[in-house]
């Protein structure tokens, strides 16, 4: 356990951040399955746009690395062009 005052602060502030971090990555994970799952091509073109937006948002505030979130992004287009 740290013993200076900002280092035990970092801590708090990292596990708070962890757990916010871990809510939208897992919301986002979520939505992800939901689209690969539908085989319905309105619902998943309807669906797509938001998905994409929250793997923006989670490259954007360095949740998952951008290239990731641009390779996940590809391949659900992809998924869906060929409903």
């Amino acid at each position: 356990m740290a013993n200076i005052k900002s280092a035990i602060k970092k801590i708090r502030k990292d596990e708070t951040r962890r757990l916010h971090n871990r809510y939208y990555a897992r919301t986002t994970r979520s939505a992800i399955k939901a689209l690969r799952g539908t085989t319905d091509k309105a619902l998943a073109t309807e669906l797509l746009p938001k998905v994409t937006s929250m793997l923006d948002k989670l490259a954007k505030i360095s949740v998952i690395h951008p290239n990731k979130a641009a390779n996940l992004k590809s391949a659900l287009a992809l998924q869906i062009n060929k409903l």
